[in-house]
């Protein structure tokens, strides 16, 4: 046993500070970014927001809105082949959308009937998703997948720690995946008391990332998953390091999300829950195995209409970090930013606020 004395922050405990700018106005801002990858040679470029492979956020209905404006979503993995099949056949905008597997005989049976019905080259993404990326069976299968998609950006993880991610990035993976327990329908650090501050993680991780390159002058990548419930969190993950961004919650609750619509003493509701929970647990395999517990929440969230609203507000509060740090593109965030830690008393006040 060993106790890490240093300090470790999640978003909400840290500000962005305010830098000079000769900026005029946030239309000057870029946010669409163009990567080139570890593995894969595709280069990509859009706005590297990600609507998370969660069946309340990663949907048919929610590809085909964010494509329209070059974000991604990474669809939910309890898609059956059928329902992939007719939705490839008629969604053709490869360079938005990512096909979600975890590491079950099922997922991989998915993946061989994806490949033999061709159906391959309409994802760019293949997110490889499960809640505890330092198992050794997983970062063997991040290497299998490699060797079937070859040219395909692999997104891996879950995991927090430096290590890990240069092990996925050494086996395979273009983008790892970085958050355990900070997803607002997570509840993992109760249940196992396991996890880390998201903040500190992505720094962590985007260093360790960031520093394995290869002979086409490209690196490692990170992906933030988890923790963000305001486009302010979205910002800070990007000024700590982030490439990519991605969240269940900000894209649950709109028409184009997962999940039921339900009435409720004349209140329309849209279903949230975690990916561990109970009820996607029992929806996608009959029930919580006696063997495991449940880690995650079921909420219901006031129908907030349609995503797009959203979206924009989101690429407008992107715009104005940008303005207030001096940065005209989102790969300047990083460079310019500057954290300051906030104290208890303002950190308590803003939770009340956002409550």
């Amino acid at each position: 046993m060993r106790i890490d004395n240093d300090v470790k922050l999640d978003f909400k405990d840290v500000l962005i500070r305010p830098k000079r700018s000769d900026m005029k106005s946030r239309n000057d801002v870029q946010l669409e970014r163009t990567f080139g990858f570890l593995h894969s040679k595709h280069k990509w470029t859009g706005i590297p927001v990600v609507a998370a492979n969660m069946d309340s956020s990663g949907s048919f209905e929610m590809a085909e809105k964010l494509s329209k404006y070059k974000m991604i979503t990474a669809l939910s993995k309890y898609y059956s082949l059928d329902e992939l099949k007719n939705f490839f056949k008629k969604f053709n905008k490869p360079d938005y959308v990512a096909f979600s597997m975890g590491i079950r005989n099922g997922d991989i049976e998915k993946l061989d009937g994806i490949i033999k019905a061709k159906l391959q080259n309409k994802f760019r993404f293949v997110c490889m998703d499960v809640p505890n990326g330092y198992l050794e069976e997983f970062v063997n299968y991040v290497g299998e997948v490699r060797k079937k998609l070859p040219n395909h950006i692999i997104i891996a993880g879950n995991v927090v720690t430096n290590e890990m991610t240069e092990q996925l990035l050494l086996n395979g993976a273009d983008i790892v995946k970085v958050g355990i327990g900070s997803g607002s329908a997570c509840t993992t650090r109760l249940k196992t008391g396991v996890g880390y501050p998201q903040l500190s993680a992505v720094i962590e991780c985007a260093d360790a990332a960031h520093g394995i390159s290869s002979h086409h002058n490209t690196c490692g990548l990170i992906m933030s998953d988890g923790g963000a419930v305001h486009p302010s969190c979205v910002a800070k993950a990007f000024a700590g390091g982030a490439d990519f961004l991605m969240s269940g919650s900000l894209f649950s609750g709109y028409e184009e999300s997962g999940g039921e619509t339900v009435i409720k003493e004349g209140v329309k509701y849209k279903e949230y829950y975690g990916s561990s929970s109970e009820k996607a647990q029992t929806k996608n395999y009959g029930s919580v195995k006696s063997y495991r517990a449940s880690e995650g929440r079921s909420l219901l969230i006031p129908h907030k209409g349609s995503v797009e609203k959203f979206v924009l507000d989101l690429l407008g509060s992107l715009r104005s970090t940008a303005t207030y740090i001096g940065a005209r593109r989102l790969k300047e965030f990083s460079r310019r930013a500057t954290f300051i830690k906030v104290n208890r008393q303002l950190n308590d006040s803003l939770e009340k606020f956002e409550a």
